[in-house]
């Protein structure tokens, strides 16, 4: 399904809400598109298939067509349609005939100009509204709470619904299959409204014009100039006022402080060399650099002869090993895989790391005397 364009996008809004100027600044851009984005749009075309034969609207099936398809889309996807049919029992409870939408396109230009996005699922009930959205990604988790994309789509649903079922309570469900994670947030109407007046508003009305303040912060990951910004460079560069100081030489108070940057700073270092890099490939020249072959490693130009080649000497060309968890989940199944290897896996406790204060994870009991992981995960 092709999906419309908006400047002032849901699913960007985690971006333009804070760094308002960097929605206009995305245009100049051309969208590259990647192969997650496209293995992200053949998921939610077979679960939207998946939920609409759940409702009785039988369409031809998509999966011939689909650019990706495996074993774990089908699984990851039958998963999302099994939480939608939930949902709608749940939304049953209360109202004998729930309204469903599937991949319905919802219209907030209330608060944000021209501004519209697409909702994986609706469910509407009496009084109540559920929105789930679809993580088809393994990248991080994805909280439900005060999540902007999904606060603008509750926005453009209650535009939609909120006549007919008197909604008071908005149930936001992030659903990310890959990850084994679900993330719920309920909300009252009146207070997403307060934030639709006083937080969506005045952004939108600064993104649409091109004004307001850059804002360097997690949201740049996906920022299509995050490689030229100047407001994202001069805040890197602010920490060259410790002048690479050894960790001994400072104070705690600057620790801290080069501690809450320092994983931007690599960030933005990355994306810079990338840049740079692509730039050279298409022709750029960079003074005082130069474009060199890397380090490469031998490989075979046609296995299937080393191994008659091997064979034909009188040797094994093959080594056998257990597949690891995730090439083991594919082979068999998510939910076949927990049924006969559950008891057989194990999650060790993973290497001690230093976050922000923020992060949703438990701080580390030292009362606990099991040993931290400290050695690198291997085959996964």
């Amino acid at each position: 399904m092709s999906r419309a364009h908006a400047l002032l996008s849901a699913s960007a809004a985690h971006r333009w809400i804070p760094c308002p100027p960097s929605a206009l600044l995305q245009e100049k851009y051309e969208d590259e598109g990647s192969e997650y984005a496209a293995q992200g749009t053949s998921a939610h075309s077979l679960a939207e298939w998946k939920v609409r034969r759940l409702l009785g609207d039988i369409q031809p099936d998509p999966r011939p067509d689909l650019t990706y398809y495996d074993q774990e889309m089908e699984d990851a996807t039958e998963q999302y349609a099994a939480y939608i049919a939930e949902t709608i029992a749940e939304a049953k409870k209360t109202c004998c005939d729930p309204c469903v939408m599937v991949e319905q396109q919802v219209d907030f230009s209330r608060w944000a100009p021209e501004a519209f996005g697409t909702v994986d699922a609706i469910v509407a009930g009496s009084g109540h509204l559920w929105i789930t959205d679809l993580k088809y990604g393994t990248g991080v988790e994805v909280s439900a709470e005060r999540n902007p994309q999904a606060c603008c789509y509750a926005l453009g649903c209650l535009e939609l619904l909120d006549d007919l079922y008197d909604i008071d309570l908005i149930t936001i469900q992030i659903f990310q299959p890959r990850r084994e994670h679900i993330s719920k947030w309920t909300v009252h109407k009146d207070d997403l409204m307060k934030w639709a007046e006083e937080t969506l508003r005045p952004a939108a009305e600064l993104a649409a014009a091109g004004k307001g303040d850059f804002r360097p912060g997690d949201h740049c990951r996906f920022c299509k100039a995050r490689h030229e910004c100047r407001a994202r460079a001069e805040q890197q560069m602010a920490l060259t006022r410790y002048d690479f100081k050894l960790p001994a030489t400072l104070s705690d108070e600057e620790i801290e402080d080069i501690l809450r940057q320092v994983d931007h700073l690599v960030s933005w270092a990355e994306d810079i060399k990338a840049y740079a890099l692509e730039s050279a490939i298409s022709g750029k020249h960079w003074n005082g650099f130069k474009l060199v072959e890397g380090k490469s490693v031998r490989r075979y130009t046609d296995e299937e002869a080393v191994a008659k080649a091997v064979q034909a000497d009188g040797k094994d060309p093959y080594e056998r090993r257990v597949l690891g968890i995730t090439a083991m989940t594919q082979l068999l199944g998510r939910k076949h895989f927990h049924e006969i290897l559950g008891g057989l896996v194990e999650k060790p406790r993973g290497k001690a790391t230093l976050v922000p204060e923020s992060d949703k994870r438990p701080a580390i009991d030292f009362t606990d005397s099991t040993d931290f992981n400290n050695e690198e995960e291997k085959g996964e």
